[in-house]
């Protein structure tokens, strides 16, 4: 048993603790239900990185294809879409993946010269125009229906929790074309290429009005718990409030944030518990050579190409299930929060803080750089007003001073991460030797 281990895990939870009692358990319990959607984001890039050494910053990049299939399994249809342009977007899909099974075909089939290419042009050129003749109409078609609350194609209508399945499987498909394309480049490139992705992908989600109404977000997403709102009407719920001397209202929001913490607990539980059990296997063994040296591993039979695939499409289906709970517990999907590079940084900070390569490690690193991250700047703010309360109002330094805490949060990263490069270069929990 590791004691320093445990002794940083309690330290953590005295920090929520702490929060609870200074500000409230409602912030607490939200900032806690935050912190496991960190640590769940944290743990996939860790099996990229931890287990293989791909230095891939698209992080975000599937933590939004999550929020997507969040929106479109669980919505609802709207119906009125389908009739109008649904079955058009359908038809030009199955014309666009049909063109690049055809291109592919004639790619392999017919001999390598200037008849092949005129092929590979036309075909691809024509299914194109083909496309565009059929989608573009479609589009037209949806966004005009009632576009101040619809505009869309809607979802699939199915239970929340089904779409976290979806999130991640939607991830790991893009993942597969993306790691098909870039993960035989060097890794400085492959961070490159992902982060172009990543962006890609948001543009996409920002711009495909008829899927995800764009800027103009998706509200009222279902829950996997009740609603506050139905808490505080329910007899049974308010007796048991009443019995216990609470407030209504606080007493309903305590209640979801809870319901919320046990569902991702169980599901940061059960990811945890699978990593683990990978890494410790001959596979996880396996990935870890290629990660040491990849000129032995390929000497020794292994297909270092493929075992990187497989561990890129497993590290982002993690990060695809983290998006789509962050979505679901947000009730909306807003697009225009997806940066990849301020949140990708954030959670790369947090693998490396809490100890690349070991789970444990990417689990602390996200409850605790999250924490700081929201609690930095309230925290700098009281200290920064008690230390110039002595101070004129009018004072140009005290004004400074103040304005200043909106700063505090990169500060703190950076001196966070300079501090544990420096006396923990492996983590808080590196990885274990062996």
């Amino acid at each position: 048993m590791n004691y320093r281990n445990i002794s940083l895990f309690a330290a953590m939870a005295a920090l929520m603790i702490i929060t609870g009692f200074i500000q409230s358990w409602s912030v607490a319990f939200a900032l806690l239900n935050l912190c496991l959607i960190s640590s769940i984001m944290a743990l996939g890039v860790n099996i990229q990185w931890g287990y293989a050494g791909l230095f891939s910053v698209g992080t975000m990049g599937f933590v939004a294809l999550g929020g997507v299939a969040a929106a479109i399994t669980s919505m609802p249809p709207v119906r009125e879409s389908w009739p109008m342009g649904g079955l058009g977007v359908i038809a030009a899909l199955v014309i666009a993946v049909a063109t690049i099974l055809l291109a592919i075909r004639l790619w392999k089939r017919m001999p390598s010269g200037r008849k092949r290419n005129i092929s590979m042009i036309a075909v691809l050129v024509g299914g194109f125009i083909l496309f565009r003749a059929v989608f573009d109409p479609s589009v037209e078609l949806i966004e005009s229906i009632n576009a101040a609350s619809a505009g869309h194609i809607g979802g699939l209508g199915l239970p929340i929790t089904v779409s976290w399945l979806v999130g991640g499987m939607l991830a790991a498909g893009a993942a597969w074309v993306i790691g098909k394309i870039s993960l035989g480049l060097r890794s400085d490139y492959l961070a490159i290429a992902t982060l172009g992705i990543a962006e890609i992908i948001i543009a996409v989600i920002k711009n495909e009005d008829w899927l995800t109404r764009g800027v103009k977000n998706i509200n009222g997403i279902p829950r996997p718990v009740a609603y506050e709102v139905d808490l505080q009407v329910d007899p049974q719920f308010i007796g048991w409030v009443d019995w216990l001397g609470l407030d209504l209202i606080e007493a309903s929001s305590l209640y979801v944030k809870i319901s919320y913490a046990i569902l991702f607990v169980i599901v940061l539980a059960i990811i945890m518990w699978m990593s683990e059990k990978a890494l410790r296997s001959p596979w996880g063994r396996m990935m870890r050579a290629i990660r040491d040296n990849e000129e032995a591993a390929e000497a020794m039979g292994k297909d270092v190409t493929k075992r990187r695939l497989q561990v890129f499409i497993l590290g982002s289906a993690v990060c695809g299930i983290a998006g789509a709970m962050l979505t679901s517990m947000d009730g909306l999907l807003t697009p225009g929060t997806y940066q990849p590079l301020r949140f990708t940084f954030l959670i790369w900070v947090m693998v490396i803080v809490g100890g690349s390569g070991n789970n444990w490690g990417s689990v602390l690193g996200g409850f605790l750089i999250w924490f700081l991250y929201v609690e930095v700047e309230p925290i700098g703010n009281n200290v920064l007003a008690f230390l110039t309360s002595g101070m004129a109002d009018d004072s140009w330094l005290k004004a400074h001073l103040i304005d200043s805490t909106a700063h505090m949060r990169l500060i703190t990263m950076g001196a966070i991460l300079l501090f544990v490069l420096r006396f923990y270069p492996k983590g808080l929990i590196p990885e274990k030797a062996g």
